[in-house]
């Protein structure tokens, strides 16, 4: 569902740039609102969230899809841990649809997909696994990285129950916009992959934005 923020840039007390292929990790307190901006259009941003006051409770995939009844996300969405309680609300899309199926690239995957020679480029899990190491103080552990949101990423539900990665719906300048309603844990990977449709095999910056 396309909805537009009524937030202005220009009062937003963060305002960070991820480069292709980077990492994006902070804290965002509850009733802070974070904004993940396409700036050129077709980047995908593979994004896990974890509740700040114990780790252990996470964004979890199953949960969010069973309670919403639908598989895709957008504005209206409730993003639901592990433990069933809801961590962020999605209040202002203008994207449309993200995924939550399709999960994150990584070097195995990679090779299975695409080629043996493919296992050397960088990937999502690459980008989270230095960010836990160079954020030891969080807590966190490769056991860590469960199921994540692919915000832009267009993966259609084929009829037989398949996925597909196919050309991204975003634009420059599209936005999601998340308010969070516990203290979360933010670990964004702005996606390096240049193997399938999902950043148009060309890698571009995104914008984080956090009002209080």
């Amino acid at each position: 569902m396309i909805k537009e923020s009524t937030l202005k840039p220009e009062d937003a007390s963060v305002r960070d740039t991820v480069g292709a292929g980077d990492y994006y990790l902070k804290v965002i307190k509850a009733g802070q609102t974070l904004r993940i901006l396409d700036l050129e259009g077709n980047q995908a941003a593979d994004t896990l969230f974890y509740s700040a006051d114990d780790p252990t409770e996470r964004y979890s995939a199953m949960d969010t899809i069973r309670e919403q009844g639908n598989a895709y996300l957008s504005a209206g969405t409730r993003l639901r841990s592990n433990y069933n309680r809801v961590m962020l609300d999605i209040v202002a899309d203008t994207c449309g649809r993200h995924d939550t199926l399709g999960g994150a690239c990584a070097t195995e995957s990679n090779t299975v997909r695409y080629d043996l020679d493919k296992r050397h480029m960088h990937a999502c899990r690459d980008s989270w696994m230095l960010a836990i190491a160079e954020h030891e103080e969080l807590g966190l552990s490769k056991r860590d990285i469960t199921h994540n949101i692919n915000f832009f990423m267009n993966v259609p539900i084929t009829p037989d129950g398949g996925l597909t990665f196919e050309d991204g719906i975003s634009a420059p300048g599209k936005y999601v916009e998340l308010k969070a309603q516990m203290d979360t844990i933010v670990l964004i990977s702005n996606c390096p992959q240049l193997n399938n449709p999902c950043n148009g095999y060309d890698p571009t910056p995104i914008e984080i934005l956090v009002w209080d």
